[in-house]
């Protein structure tokens, strides 16, 4: 009898014991996914911060006229999206006068040499607006001995994320070129040999 009282009580320590441990488990399992979570939200205020303080700056570019957008991809007028390298696919005003850039790997035109082309021109006829929730457009032309182009520029509110639409105005070569809009005294572009 005493046995079997012994092992009663030796078996409820034990189931004890083991309730235990998965209940210090599961706490530890809550917290760490309470961390996790917080984190997280520390992580999302620091990055709507940044995106803040970068919109304001490339609105500020916007009304200077000295802007750079290094772009990430480009679309071409049948769809096709290419990704490239930022800091020779862009778009940049200063001081009254646009550039045009693009360099493709493995592209076979290369007056610039970088694999793509490299134009100039004086800017005109800027055109800049916002609508009510913060997204800002541009709509201007760049004329120049190799460009004569209509570029619509839209900006989204709340971060420097951009996309420009190039129209050119003697062919169909439309094409639109996505990345961030940055100061030009900021940005981080290389350019290649001018055509004319």
């Amino acid at each position: 009898m005493k046995r079997i009282l012994f092992m009663a009580v030796l078996l409820s320590l034990l189931c004890g014991e083991v309730m235990m441990a998965q209940s210090a488990r599961q706490e530890r399992r809550e917290a760490w996914k309470e961390a996790r979570a917080q984190r997280r939200a520390e992580q999302k205020a620091l990055e709507e911060v940044q995106d803040s303080v970068a919109y304001l700056k490339a609105v500020e570019a916007l009304k200077a006229g000295n802007w750079v957008l290094e772009a990430d991809n480009v679309v071409f007028r049948n769809g096709m999206l290419r990704f490239v390298s930022s800091n020779t696919n862009y778009v940049a005003v200063q001081d009254g006068e646009g550039t045009v850039q693009t360099a493709f790997d493995n592209f076979v035109y290369s007056p610039n040499g970088l694999g793509g082309v490299t134009v100039q021109g004086q800017v005109s006829g800027q055109d800049l607006s916002q609508d009510k929730d913060g997204n800002i457009f541009m709509n201007f032309s760049v004329f120049g001995g190799a460009i004569s182009a209509t570029l619509n520029l839209t900006l989204t509110a709340g971060t420097n994320e951009a996309s420009i639409y190039i129209s050119p105005n003697f062919n169909g070569n439309n094409l639109t070129m996505n990345g961030n809009l940055v100061p030009y005294n900021e940005a981080t572009i290389f350019e290649g040999t001018t055509s004319w």
